[in-house]
């Protein structure tokens, strides 16, 4: 309860964040109406974030038929591409500065380094990894010998060493990493799941912030966004509890307010796999047009889900 009335006084504000790669599919309608009403629940707002950053996946038809979908299941929003609001852009792929200000800065405090190795290690890192495609956890063959706090104290004395690692102003030409501590335990409550404890070093490694393409990643981009937008809760699923561990080290190396996390239940198709985007058989799109109503698909979720 208390926990509840804290969240109220300071205003909640919860986001949907689909990325248009595909059509929508029964598991985000799950978590997307979680997510709304998580924001009826407390009160507050509802932002939607068109994550349209892979720019060799994302397609201009898919965003349409995402706001459609969501509409049309019920959901409605006050701050979004569509209806504009105070923490604009709301797409970002027109964000760019908001990305490029935290590389600098965690550039300037030593906590990212370039990295040189193989694109097949950063191909999935502009987008929201999961149980099944997640980042490998890193060799560490381009990982700096000194510690982040070393770097540090070397770039305050102004030495010879420090001015490489600061004198890059654009990160393009590296997939720059961010140095994790490891066997370090990030641990959160969630207020799905409750405790969660998981081990940098062991459950994931260095990953990347920004790739040599010039794109910035997932982990970064959703950072510096939920932060510039004021998210005070994160509602998505729980095959997102490792980004989340990732997540909570980058506000920590920027100086940020750290948000609540909320993970829900996976849906799965009868194989027990994980929905995604290429179940087109389960995408709202193909529903309705079965004559689905939006309350059978809200119905739909499995026991345990929300």
């Amino acid at each position: 309860m208390a926990e509840d009335q804290a969240r109220e006084s300071r205003g909640y504000r919860g986001r949907l964040a689909p990325s248009p790669t595909g059509l929508l599919h029964l598991g985000h309608a799950q978590t997307f109406w979680v997510a709304a009403q998580r924001a009826a629940q407390f009160s507050g707002s509802l932002i939607l974030r068109n994550e349209d950053l892979d720019p060799q996946r994302c397609r201009l038809e898919f965003v349409d038929a995402m706001m459609e979908d969501l509409r049309w299941l019920g959901i409605s929003w006050q701050e979004g591409p569509d209806c504009g609001g105070p923490a604009g852009p709301y797409t970002q792929s027109e964000r760019r500065t908001f990305y490029l200000a935290a590389w600098r800065r965690l550039r300037d405090v030593g906590a990212i380094y370039p990295c040189t190795c193989s694109r097949k290690d950063v191909s999935l890192a502009a987008g929201a990894p999961n149980d099944g495609d997640d980042e490998p956890l890193y060799s560490g063959k381009c990982r700096p010998q000194k510690s982040k706090t070393e770097a540090a104290q070397l770039r305050d004395r102004g030495t010879a060493e420090a001015a490489v690692s600061t004198q890059v102003d654009e990160p393009a030409g590296f997939n720059w990493r961010f140095r994790v501590s490891d066997s370090e335990e990030i641990c959160f409550i969630d207020r799905h799941l409750g405790p969660q404890r998981i081990v940098a070093g062991k459950d994931f490694g260095d990953f990347i912030v920004w790739r040599r393409d010039d794109v910035p990643a997932y982990q970064l981009a959703v950072v510096a966004d939920d932060a510039a937008m004021g998210i005070t809760e994160v509602v998505r699923g729980a095959d997102l509890l490792k980004s989340t561990a990732r997540q909570i080290l980058l506000y920590r190396a920027l100086g940020l307010a750290i948000p609540d996390f909320y993970h829900c239940d996976l849906v799965r198709d009868d194989a027990g796999v994980r929905l995604a985007k290429r179940h087109d058989a389960l995408s709202l799109r193909k529903l309705r047009e079965a004559g689905w109503t939006p309350e059978q698909v809200r119905s739909a979720v499995p026991p345990g889900g929300q």
